[in-house]
């Protein structure tokens, strides 16, 4: 048996709103127990500089953040990003911003970072915005809203997609003094008002913590403990818990939160990711280990992600013998189909951190281990996980 005590990350989607949040509110304190990631220096770099210019590398959230943030920040300001980054589409939150009031410009590609904007006092109003576009774009409106001279009504129209990621937004405005409404499934409210200055602990990252689930579900015998997790979070990936029910794992919350084998595996997993998409490469990689067929979709959002997650996933476990398919937009499955492994593969990591941290726990499968190139991208959410693997009695080699 194998065991973990582990000190889980703080969560990057708290500590980054908390950040935003509390610069709007010209909070006094310091944030306790804030993210040590990638995503969350650069936006803690940002907001303390007196520089105009900024590079938030492959930061998607400070990308989003930022630009609503400094909307509303009279000056001029300049934000661009890592090659990737300029691929990733921005123009939703640009229209947005700039019909309520906002003036920003595109520096090379339209539709795509880097920005120029231009800050002043926003008017606000109403506007709509399709639902199925980045819970980023939809937060970054909402926590600057309030600031607004008339405010914000925002509609969202079509399917709303990773819900819990706004309901997450709105839980900790409310934290912050500042109160906003639904109005029916898909229109939110949020009048003039003012964030009042509050002390903020961030929570530990269920996200993070996906990875020692499906490391338990792949194990044969372990202890596994995570601390500084909710029981009763905010957070939309704390639905892993009950998901990885079907993979085996059972949790129990005392001193942190315990891990243990029932031993009770569905025979095919079949599930909507809306609500957490950035769980879904730890249950493609999970299911496809322990032969499990699955079935997912509401995965719109993962082909504009740190890189097209659906196309990697594909490629990468393919190197292990399984054929994914992804038949319509937003579905990927595997309905059992092999094909001939390749016989020392080496994980590619597309620039993606959620890449690394999914593969590793395969190591626990195959005797021989596992390869994974440019591991250190880890570090965007989760910078001591190599650490913690080796704590835990794993042989990672450089």
């Amino acid at each position: 048996m194998w065991q973990a005590d582990v000190k889980l990350p703080a969560s990057k989607s708290i500590s980054n709103r908390a950040l935003i949040l509390n610069a709007l509110s010209y909070s006094p304190f310091p944030i306790q127990n804030l993210s040590d990631c990638d995503d969350t220096n650069v936006l803690v770099r940002a907001l303390e500089s007196n520089d105009r210019d900024f590079d938030i590398q492959a930061a998607g959230t400070a990308m989003r953040f930022l630009t609503a943030f400094l909307a509303k920040i009279v000056g001029e300001w300049t934000i661009t990003g890592t090659e990737r980054m300029k691929n990733r589409p921005i123009r939703a939150l640009v229209d947005a911003l700039n019909s309520l009031g906002a003036r920003i410009e595109y520096i090379e590609k339209e539709g795509f970072p880097p920005l120029r904007i231009f800050g002043s006092a926003l008017q606000g109003g109403e506007i709509s915005l399709a639902g199925n576009v980045s819970s980023q774009y939809i937060s970054a409106l909402l926590m600057i809203a309030p600031t607004m001279e008339n405010g914000l009504v925002l509609h969202l129209t079509g399917d709303v997609i990773s819900k819990p990621y706004i309901q997450l937004t709105l839980q900790l405005m409310k934290q912050f003094g500042v109160e906003a409404e639904w109005q029916g499934e898909s229109t939110l409210r949020v009048a003039p008002q003012s964030y009042r200055p509050v002390p903020f602990t961030v929570e530990a990252d269920w996200s993070a913590a996906s990875y020692w689930f499906e490391m338990m579900a792949l194990s044969r015998s372990a202890h596994i403990r995570l601390q500084g997790l909710f029981k009763h979070s905010f957070q939309g990936d704390a639905m892993g818990a009950r998901l990885f029910s079907q993979l085996g794992v059972g949790c129990d919350f005392g001193e942190g939160l315990t891990l243990r084998r029932t031993g009770q595996i569905t025979r095919k997993f079949v599930h909507n990711f809306v609500n957490e998409p950035d769980l879904a490469q730890t249950f493609a990689v999970t299911c496809a280990m322990l032969d499990v067929p699955f079935y997912f979709n509401g995965l719109q959002t993962l082909r504009i992600k740190e890189t097209d997650r659906i196309s990697a996933l594909k490629n990468e476990l393919k190197k292990f013998g399984y054929v994914l398919k992804d038949p319509s937009a937003g579905v990927l499955a595997w309905d059992g189909e092999r094909c001939e492994p390749e016989s020392n593969p080496i994980i590619n990591t597309y620039e993606d951190h959620r890449m690394a941290l999914a593969f590793a726990p395969v190591a626990l499968v195959r005797k021989e281990g596992i390869r994974i190139s440019n591991p250190f991208v880890v570090s965007k959410s989760y910078p001591h996980f190599w650490e913690h693997l080796l704590a835990a009695g794993f042989s990672v080699e450089k």
